[in-house]
């Protein structure tokens, strides 16, 4: 488990003074004149080329709007004030901005930015380009930044060179973070071209490196920028050490794992237990060209579950979400599909300090307490516990106990069909997912679900199908994967649960959830002054949302599965809180003169 508790509390989020970098709690590790980051080799070589894979069939370079599917790697040409660190919980130091400036009520953050930094035209980056970048974000971006840029009343130009971050809600630690984050955009370059618009034209950036050739849907390769402003910061030194970086899209697994093993990609990390297990006795693994090997890490495991969509009236009843998961035998899938490799996924904040134990008490118990007759009443006095079988893929007791939730709610039996007892509407499920490798884990669930007298299907479609429908609110169960990194919980959990998000068009409340209880409990996580008062809030709102049987939740590894072939040069040192080849280089160009 990752022990939060070992970093300093304290009630003040940055200091009131310039600062090389910002963490919400707690001291930074780097100083202010750091060389580079300590997970580098700073002598790294540059030359030389790395193939990466992606699943999705990208049709879009602007990774800002709501609209098409964005490319993979966008990252590297776009660049934010400040940028993070691999090896200490959500940390950032100073990229386009040199500095941070905390005001002590904390009201406003004012960020002075590098008189080096330059675009990839030569111009250099200015405040206009980061007021421009907020309010345009704000206001025509994707519909994350208005939820995560609610609290953030303007940007101001203080100089050509700084500017100021007005919050409206000052006892919100997360703000200096989401605007230390903050992508900055080109302000000229805009303006003539329109921003809320899907495009292949490579865009105007300033990060490591530029588009360089695209294949809609296929591939996408970058090119390192040679004159790049910003090589030789601590942040970057010893990074981005590739001429090209390339992604090709393999749709299909199956596709994807044969087109690693014959050498046509260099890196992929494995998420399918099976696969890892059986797919890659290969002569190259076994003469070590190409490197099979798991690494711990310290990330956070996150939440990864099927969600129903409560919106649909057959969903809205917790008994029936509940009976419903009640179908999965993890015992049986773990043995049989898994080769033993997962442990069940029990909390929304798996594998930290956040997520919640026992039952209620103390500090968290007196956050529940007004909100006792809104909430379960077996949620004060019984922990929350992942349903258990003995494996037999019978699962005999839970379906009985799914049976008697299904009856509280209505839904009872008629010629071996479960309907609804007023409408005689038959309950249905459609698993909808734009990959085939759940299918025989669905299939899995659907046996027990006949059983119930419940009907269900897996739907394949498409990535862009798959995108609309989740759009539009159009399914029953989606597979949903949310992982926090190094993130604290707060602002983002506004966008998954508020009730304010439940009807945004392609808004994260996937579930449609509305509930004030939820709500207010959000609030708590934003206005959080210490961490414990973070984890005593986190502990009541993990709680409550495991209560509320929203999702079914699925399983996590606290490791890393890689292959890569033996053409990298890799610093001994991984960081523990961030998977990355940015900082990996060519053996080829270790040769070169």
């Amino acid at each position: 488990m990752i022990m939060w508790g070992l970093l300093a509390m304290t009630a003040s989020a940055v200091q009131a003074a310039p600062s090389h970098g910002i963490t919400p709690f707690g001291e930074l590790k780097y100083n202010r004149w750091f060389p580079h980051f300590d997970y580098v080799n700073p002598k790294a070589p540059t030359g030389g080329n790395i193939k990466l894979n992606y699943s999705l069939a990208f049709d879009n370079l602007n990774p800002f709007i709501l609209k098409g599917v964005s490319a993979p790697g966008m990252t590297y040409v776009f660049e934010s004030l400040m940028k993070p660190s691999l090896d200490e919980p959500q940390s950032y130091y100073g990229l386009i901005a040199q500095s941070i400036d905390l005001a002590a009520d904390k009201s406003y953050a004012d960020f002075t930015l590098r008189r080096a930094a330059r675009w990839h035209d030569g111009k250099a980056i200015t405040a206009d380009d980061v007021v421009w970048s907020f309010h345009t974000l704000k206001e025509e971006g994707h519909p994350t930044y208005r939820i995560m840029y609610a609290s953030i009343d303007k940007v101001e130009k203080l100089s050509s060179h700084q500017v100021r971050f007005h919050f409206t809600d000052p006892t919100n630690r997360e703000l200096p973070i989401l605007a230390a984050s903050m992508n900055v955009l080109p302000k000229h370059y805009y303006a003539e071209h329109e921003f809320n618009k899907t495009t292949l034209i490579p865009p105007l950036g300033s990060g490591p490196y530029r588009v360089d050739q695209v294949n809609q849907g296929r591939s996408i390769r970058f090119a390192r920028v040679e004159d790049y402003w910003a090589r030789d910061l601590p942040v970057n030194r010893g990074q981005y050490n590739f001429d090209r970086i390339q992604f090709d899209v393999f749709r299909d697994e199956i596709v994807g794992v044969e087109a690693i093993k014959s050498g046509q990609y260099d890196f992929r990390q494995e998420y399918i237990a099976r696969i890892w297990a059986n797919a890659y006795d290969t002569p190259a693994v076994r003469d070590g060209r190409l490197i099979k090997r798991t690494i711990d890490n310290k990330i956070p495991s996150g939440m990864q579950a099927f969600i129903f969509n409560t919106r649909k009236h057959k969903f809205s009843d917790p008994r029936v979400r509940e009976a419903i998961g009640l179908t999965m035998d993890f015992e049986w899938m773990n043995e049989t599909l898994f080769y033993g490799a997962y442990a069940r996924s029990q909390s929304y904040f798996q594998n930290t300090d956040f997520m919640a134990t026992g039952v209620p008490e103390g500090d968290e118990l007196a956050l529940l307490e007004p909100y006792r007759d809104q909430l379960p009443k077996k949620l004060f006095y019984a922990p929350f516990e992942m349903p258990l079988t003995d494996g037999s893929g019978s699962a005999r007791e839970n379906l009985l106990q799914a049976q008697r939730l299904l009856n509280q709610a209505g839904w009872v039996m008629r010629d071996g069909v479960r309907v609804h007892q007023d409408t005689g509407e038959a309950l249905s499920v459609e698993f909808m997912m734009n990959q085939r490798t759940f299918e025989k884990i669905i299939s899995s669930v659907g046996r027990n679900l006949k059983r119930l007298g419940i009907d269900s299907n897996f739907r394949y479609v498409d990535d862009s199908q798959y995108q609309k429908r989740i759009d539009q609110r159009d399914f029953d169960i989606v597979s949903i994967w949310w992982n926090y990194g190094l993130h604290f919980p707060g602002i983002e959990q506004m966008g998954f649960w508020h009730s304010s998000q439940a009807d945004v068009p392609g808004g994260k409340n996937y579930s449609g959830l509305k509930d004030p209880v939820v709500d207010a409990l959000i609030g708590n996580l934003l206005t959080a002054t210490t961490l414990d008062e973070l984890t005593t809030a986190a502990h009541a709102f993990d709680r409550t949302l495991l209560w509320k049987h929203l999702v079914i939740p699925h399983w996590h590894l606290g490791a890393w599965r890689l292959l890569y072939w033996d053409k990298f040069g890799i610093p001994e040192e991984w960081p523990a809180y961030g998977l990355s080849v940015d900082h990996w280089w060519s053996k080829e160009a270790e040769k070169a003169p």
